[in-house]
């Protein structure tokens, strides 16, 4: 796991986010699946540690680190030990990045202190019951009126859904003009008529709570609009290549990790008086997973790089996300069916890995708007 290179400060920091995880993430995780949620005291200790906005300036309280690879560690530290439902990626990779970029002074002063914290927890919400990927056509509206914006509308899947305190709410300012009426706009829990509906329940990823949210009249200040109105649909195109980029390690993570736990397993199940890793199908089907995940890994510490430089462009983060997501899958599943019967039982971690990697193809944007933003940068 961890080629990209590593430095002695990076090596102290992967040491001290595993022990960490440890000590206050993996012995409870299985508890937070069945209550659907991970308390909000994780989040406390976390900021504690200092894994909250490492890369926020100090003059804000974060950790004034410009350097993705923190980042990634703390992502692939998680995913190591199938640790999906603490929303940090959310939280340190969506919105700390869109309140540095577009917020004013005031807002960065008000709400990155906490949530380097963990005292404030933050969401993004984008998605709609009927528009998905195809953000241009959100209808939830933010319409000004006496010196406040009143927003009407619903969001769904929602990460965070539950937990939040700030969400970053995809809206119409101007709903007649498509994309370029759409505004980020910052509603705060305690808002009437902001409303969490369900925490949804889902094939994986249990403790992660993805939730609904409603806005029924919801008075908003003026000030709380992120950047500038109608600019919103620039920032989401411009910030999204960092989400996707985040969901290729997990999902790398998570095809590496199957193909170890499966190699083990073939070491040590027998079959017929020899080790199931043995058998011909067997060996071919480990070489070609191996071959794969080793592709895959050269090509994210290639972006990785490229994001510490601040040059991934949405075309090749949008290779990175399809193409990575979809090995994991091809991976995780192959892995399933060497486990043999045992696959499919829960107590073993890759019939988990299989539910929990289902979504890496669909949230961030689906792999088939991946392959439809890659074929547009080629000119088609």
């Amino acid at each position: 796991m961890q080629p990209y290179l590593m430095t002695g400060e990076l090596t102290m920091f992967r040491d001290a986010v595993r022990r960490f995880i440890e000590k206050e993430v993996v012995p409870y995780h299985e508890q937070w699946e069945k209550d659907g949620i991970v308390p909000r005291d994780l989040w406390l200790k976390t900021g504690e540690m200092g894994f909250l906005c490492m890369n926020v300036p100090e003059e804000y309280s974060g950790g004034g680190v410009d350097d993705y690879r923190f980042n990634t560690i703390l992502n692939e530290e998680m995913c190591r030990v199938g640790a999906l439902g603490p929303g940090f990626i959310v939280h340190n990779e969506l919105v700390a990045p869109y309140l540095m970029a577009y917020g004013t002074q005031a807002q960065k002063q008000k709400y990155l202190p906490p949530m380097a914290s963990g005292e404030l927890i933050t969401a993004i919400a984008m998605t709609e019951p009927n528009t998905g990927s195809d953000l241009a056509n959100v209808k939830t509206t933010a319409l000004r009126r006496n010196g406040h914006y009143l927003v009407n509308g619903q969001k769904t899947f929602i990460s965070n859904g539950i937990n939040n305190d700030l969400v970053i709410t995809v809206v119409k300012t101007d709903p007649e003009q498509g994309a370029r009426g759409i505004s980020l706009l910052l509603i705060e829990r305690g808002m009437a008529g902001y409303e969490r509906g369900r925490n949804l329940e889902k094939i994986g990823r249990h403790a992660q709570d993805t939730a609904e949210l409603f806005f029924r009249d919801v008075e908003a200040p003026v000030e709380n609009l992120l950047g500038k109105e109608g600019e919103g649909f620039y920032y989401l195109m411009h910030n999204l290549p960092q989400e996707r980029l985040a969901i290729a390690i997990s999902a790398q993570v998570g095809a590496e990790r199957a193909l170890e736990m499966t190699r083990q397993y073939c070491q040590e199940r027998y079959a017929f008086g020899q080790p199931i890793g043995r058998f011909q199908n067997s060996r071919f089907k480990l070489a070609e997973m191996a071959t794969e995940v080793e592709i895959g890994r050269v090509f994210l510490d290639h972006c990785i790089e490229l994001q510490m430089q601040k040059q991934l462009t949405p075309e090749k983060a949008a290779m990175a996300k399809w193409w990575i997501s979809d090995m994991q899958k091809r991976v995780v599943d192959q892995c399933l069916q060497l486990h043999g019967g045992y696959g499919y039982i829960l107590e073993y971690p890759i019939a988990k890995l299989y539910l929990d990697q289902r979504v890496d193809p669909i949230h961030g944007g689906t792999n088939e708007i991946m392959k439809e933003i890659i074929g547009r940068s080629m000119g088609f």
